[in-house]
């Protein structure tokens, strides 16, 4: 009787230990086929290292970046982007786009001037209020088809455009679309300005 009682014991552990190993499967599944593809195309999460976009962000700042809406319009001026060091692609910088493809960017003491590359002058200067540690660098550059140049808002701090050289489009990843940490400053689009 007892042999009887230690095979149904032993029948019932297996069948449990059958279904928990069957629920993990389906969970794994589901993992891969949901969350994978959406943090690899649709959003991911960043978190700030540095003072280059002091600030704006801060170090230890956890932003969502999205990665899905540079698939159907292209990157603005204005927009705090995420994107791989052309450098060194396994690192991810922070920066704000400045310049975009065609156009000539102009900085003199600090200030920085767009030119459009068409017959008809264009020039624009751009208000960065957003700018509290300013640097007077002084350079002229002019973007090809498919680059954009970058800055930190902390000019002093930055290691940018004005260093490396343009960031071709390829290299983006995506634009930050929130802010969860620190709770103090949750919200949309951080950092997005107009010019």
């Amino acid at each position: 009787m007892n042999a009887s009682i230690d095979n149904t014991q032993t029948q019932d552990e297996q069948t449990s230990r059958s279904t928990f190993l069957r629920e993990i499967g389906k969970t794994v599944f589901l993992i891969l086929i949901i969350v994978v593809p959406v943090r690899m195309f649709i959003i991911s999460p960043f978190v700030v290292s540095g003072e280059s976009m002091s600030p704006t962000f801060e170090s230890g700042d956890y932003l969502i970046v999205d990665k899905l809406s540079y698939r159907f319009v292209t990157p603005q001026r204005g927009d705090v982007i995420v994107f791989r060091y052309p450098g060194n692609p396994s690192v991810f910088f922070i920066k704000r786009i400045i310049g975009l493809p065609k156009e000539t960017v102009a900085i003199k003491d600090g200030t920085v001037t767009i030119s459009q590359s068409t017959n008809i002058p264009n020039t624009q200067t751009l208000s960065e209020p957003y700018i509290m540690y300013p640097k007077n660098d002084t350079m002229t550059v002019t973007l090809g088809n498919q680059d954009y140049f970058v800055m930190g808002d902390n000019r002093y701090a930055s290691s940018d455009s004005r260093v490396w050289g343009t960031l071709n489009r390829g290299y983006i990843d995506g634009k930050i679309a929130v802010r969860l940490l620190p709770v103090a400053h949750i919200g949309w689009f951080p950092g997005e300005t107009s010019y």
